[in-house]
């Protein structure tokens, strides 16, 4: 289990952008192979939203962010970003990071991850 704390939630209106954030605390030599962003909302599963392979940088996104969301970060730092723009109120949810240290695809399964952030809300309202 790696240690990872998000950052950057917020209340915004429709079609504003906001910018996610979550640092690995990594030890020396540790590297996240994966990192992934998801989503949840109260009564719904889990939801994957965007995932990146930190050594090919191959990423993956859901269907429902494509074109509006974008995913990055530092293999090396331990960092992971999203970048929303577009927002709706469907973006509505408790946004968690997740990394994976084995072997991984830039899945957005989130069986495939262990390791967990504590989540951070983002709220847009129409």
């Amino acid at each position: 289990h790696i240690p990872l704390v998000e950052s950057g939630g917020a209340s915004v209106q429709t079609g504003g952008s906001l910018r996610l954030s979550c640092q690995a605390s990594l030890s020396t030599g540790t590297h996240l192979n994966c990192m992934g962003w998801f989503r949840q909302v109260p009564g719904r599963e889990r939801e994957g939203v965007a995932a990146r392979n930190t050594l090919s940088e191959f990423t993956s996104y859901s269907d429902s962010v494509k074109g509006r969301f974008t995913v990055s970060g530092d293999r090396y730092q331990g960092t992971l970003y999203l970048q929303m723009n577009d927002l709706k109120p469907e973006d509505t949810a408790v946004y968690y990071c997740a990394a994976k240290t084995d072997t991984c695809s830039a899945t957005l399964e989130s069986q495939a991850y262990d390791s967990w952030g504590q989540g951070t809300q983002v709220t847009v309202s129409s």
